[in-house]
């Protein structure tokens, strides 16, 4: 998976056990690797024509830190490659998918649908009565969210390395106004997965995904004018 970046260049998701075989081939496709940069959040690799790859540290920080010449990402290897146990929380408004997935594998979950109405180009009274309804069945499917969350999720908090969001940022959003999730969201990772409509397979999906590094590729001219 790739996309575009600001600033020119692409990001790419790498599962943790491709990671070492992603670095070689990055290394003999750009005429080798002159330094590598560990920081608490992120690991830089500058190659022999001035490519570089970015890699954000995942359930940081990264423990060694310091510049090294040549490819020197053993302490990545490691950290990303550690087995975790990891509590997701995917919400979109017609539904939520949650659960406890360790080293990928889903080993808890509950999963709920919701019916919330489209929208709808009628006009008038009927409009306004509509929108009533709509709002009131996505007040209740996030409702649901956030009490599936607290009874699944919350017990077993201490016992979690990491909390991983997916799904819609606004229901996302909606959510942290329940103060009984408070401690959920403060333990979150930055990103956000984007991902369909939460079901149990798209839950299986997330545990894998949770876990990939991603690396953000630009060439020497990147960002130049």
């Amino acid at each position: 998976m790739a996309r575009q970046v600001a600033g020119g260049g692409r990001a790419v998701e790498v599962p943790p056990e491709r990671l070492d075989g992603w670095f070689a081939r990055f290394a003999e496709r750009n005429g080798g690797v002159r330094a590598t940069v560990l920081s608490a959040t992120q690991v830089r690799v500058t190659a022999g024509n001035g490519t570089t790859a970015t890699a954000t540290v995942p359930f940081g920080p990264l423990k060694e830190q310091g510049e090294y010449p040549g490819l020197a990402v053993g302490p990545l290897l490691h950290h990303v490659r550690t087995p975790r146990l990891i509590a997701l929380l995917l919400v979109r408004k017609g539904g939520h998918s949650l659960g406890l997935a360790y080293d990928g594998r889903v080993v808890l979950s509950r999963t709920d649908r919701h019916h919330v109405q489209g929208r709808t180009a009628a006009g008038g009274w009927s409009q306004q009565r509509f929108a009533r309804r709509r709002e009131g069945q996505t007040r209740a499917a996030l409702q649901s969210a956030a009490q599936d969350a607290y009874e699944v999720l919350l017990p077993r908090l201490s016992e979690v390395d990491a909390v991983v969001l997916g799904g819609d940022r606004r229901a996302l959003d909606e959510l942290r106004s329940d103060r009984r999730l408070a401690e959920l969201f403060d333990r979150a990772e930055p990103r956000v997965l984007d991902l369909p409509e939460p079901r149990h397979e798209v839950l299986a999906d997330a545990a894998q995904r949770a876990r990939v590094v991603e690396l953000v590729v630009r060439d020497r001219t990147a960002g130049r004018e």
